[in-house]
Formats: C-alpha cells, structure tokens, sequence
C-alpha cells in the first residue's frame, strides 16, 4: 500500500520470536471499500457512541473501556502462569536427576523450599486467574479489580518462579544450553504490557477504596 512501510525493528530483552517494528504511515488513504460493513454502518456506529457519551457525559464510555482492560487481563495472566509453570517444571526436573554428594540436590531443603514456595505461588496465580476469567465470560462485574488482580499476581510470580528456576540450575541455569534463562527474560513483558504492575495496583487500590479511575 502506498505510504505503508516499516520503521526500525527493536532489539528485545525477551520475546524475541515477536517481532516488533515501528508502522510508518505517510499520506495513507484507505478506501471505503475496506471498510467492515461499510461507510455507511462505520457512520451509524460513531453517531451511536457519540449520543451515549454525551448522554453519560463520557463517564458510562470510560467505565465500559475499563471493563474491557479488566476483562482482557486475565489472558496475560494465562501467559504468564504458562511461563512459571514451564520453568518450574524445568527446575524440578533438574533437581530430582541431578546429584550432587552422592545424592539428589532436591534432597537439600534450601532447594525443596524453593520448589514448595515456586509450586504454590503457580497455582494461586493460576486460581486468580480462572476467576477473573469466569468472570469474564459469564458477564459478572470486577467489583474488585479482578481482572487486574489476576494479572498482576500471575506477572510477577512469573518473573520470580523463572528466576528462581536459574538459582536451582546454578550455572547451568545462566547459560543458553538450558530455556530458563530465556523464560527468564520473556517472564519481564507480563509486568508491562496490558498495563504495568505499579498500574495493576493502582486501580485495584481505587477500586477498592470507591475512587473513580482517572
């Protein structure tokens, strides 16, 4: 399409199999004809929103836009407790084949615990997580930020279920040979896209207190 091209493509810290690259759009027209159900409909659907924003002084606009965030939450959450859960099954398996002094290192305390505090932050991320999304689906209002709690949780069990996963495997951990180091860093993007954590926090503390959401 002329005017379409791509800009600069950025070098990642994880996620490096998606590819993101900046959209540079220069004097594109796009013709009506592409439109989904046509010109005529598109004008329907605006006038329609911009009488009940006006109805609701944008108020009733701005709570539906924040349902749907609570709402699509929950599937990075998803994302997330997949990722833990690969690195912890990695870290597990590592710990029961691999011997040291004679004997299996999950043997040692120091590395039992770990497995113990990894497995239940996992499944209570994945708990929030089916919450918020049968919530979801079943229409019920997040009256406690749900959706947030879900993905805030399951995000930052992420990052600190793979970077445990690194301490058990030692060195091996920290090399390439093993995928935990690259759960590791694709663990990062859940703590910021769909909303950071110090976001996440902050409308489920203004939600709870009864505080709109600005």
């Amino acid at each position: 399409t002329k005017g379409l091209s791509q800009g600069q493509k950025f070098k990642k810290h994880g996620i490096r199999a998606s590819h993101t690259a900046e959209v540079v759009l220069d004097r594109v027209r796009v013709p009506g004809s592409c439109l989904l159900g046509g010109k005529d409909k598109l004008d329907e659907r605006l006038a329609r929103a911009r009488e009940r924003a006006a109805r609701a002084g944008g108020e009733r606009v701005k709570n539906a836009a924040m349902a749907t965030f609570e709402a699509s939450r929950p599937a990075v959450g998803a994302m997330a407790v997949g990722t833990a859960r690969a690195a912890y099954e990695v870290a597990l398996d590592y710990a029961v084949t691999r011997e040291q002094f004679g004997r299996p290192i999950v043997d040692n305390q120091g590395v039992a615990f770990q497995l113990a505090d990894m497995r239940t932050r996992i499944d209570a991320a994945r708990l929030l997580v089916w919450r918020a999304s049968w919530m979801a689906v079943n229409g019920r209002p997040f009256t406690a930020a749900e959706g947030s709690m879900s993905k805030l949780f399951a995000s930052e069990t992420a990052k600190q279920v793979t970077a445990q996963a690194i301490q058990i495997l030692g060195g091996n951990g920290y090399t390439r040979e093993y995928p935990v180091e690259r759960m590791h860093r694709d663990s990062a993007i859940y703590t910021i896209f769909e909303g950071t954590s110090e976001i996440q926090r902050l409308v489920i503390a203004r939600t709870l207190a009864g505080v709109p959401i600005r």
